[in-house]
This record gives structure tokens, sequence and C-alpha cells, in this order.
């Protein structure tokens, strides 16, 4: 027999009506928020020329770009970061051997770990039978 769901009432109840009150606040200041008018820049304007200009301290570019040169520098930084990283992370330790990738889905391992197991089996078999 099934039965209808219940609204348990408690300590779920809070954080849930908090939840919901924020999210109808945040609502609400999104949606009455006024923006300006989006400026653009000129059609003959090179964005990229002008970055090229900043980065070089010439005062050619018809854009001002020194906001754009900040966050060129900073992604910059961050992905010569990343590389520096990944190279040290891939750098073998002085000493230490290369292993070798199974190509053969692990059916050589496979082989020989049975035969390893058999062998200890044997071995076992054999220390028993003389205890009889």
């Amino acid at each position: 027999m099934t039965t209808k769901p219940e609204l348990k009432l408690g300590s779920h109840l809070v954080p849930g009506l908090a939840a919901v009150a924020l999210f109808v606040v945040m609502a609400a200041v999104f949606l009455t928020a006024s923006f300006p008018e989006p400026q653009g820049f000129a059609n003959d304007a090179s964005v990229v020329a002008s970055i090229g200009y900043a980065m070089f301290n010439l005062d050619f570019g018809g854009i001002s770009s020194e906001s754009f040169l900040v966050a060129f520098e900073i992604i910059d930084i961050v992905l010569v970061a990343a590389l520096v990283g990944a190279v040290m992370l891939a750098r073998r330790e002085p000493g230490t051997t290369s292993v070798k990738l199974v190509s053969d889905g692990g059916r050589r391992l496979r082989e020989t770990l049975s035969k390893t197991d058999e062998a200890t089996d044997e071995r076992t078999d054999e220390s028993t039978e003389g205890e009889h």
C-alpha cells in the first residue's frame, strides 16, 4: 500500500525558509538593478593592436588598454605556473625505474599471478602431506 508524502517539520524547515528568502531577495535585487548602456569600441579600433602597443609602452593604440594588459599579464603568469607545475609533476626522480604500460589487457599479468598462485598451492599441499 502506498502512502502520501508528508512534510517533515522541524530542523529542516528553518534552513529551507532561509534559502528561499535569500533567493527572493537576490532575485529582487537583480531584477530591479539598472545598468548603463554598453559603450563598445569604435569600428576602426583594434583591441589586439592596442594591447601590443601597451606592452611595449607605445602610445599608438586607439583604445586605452591598460586594463586589458593587466588581465593579459595575469593570464600569462597563471599559464606559466601551470606549465612549470606540469613539468615538475612529470619529471622522474633519479634512481627510479620506468613503468611500462599493460597493452595486452592484463592477460600476461593474470597468467603470471595464476602461475605464482599454483606454485604456492603446490608448496602448501606438499607441506601439509608430510604432516599426515
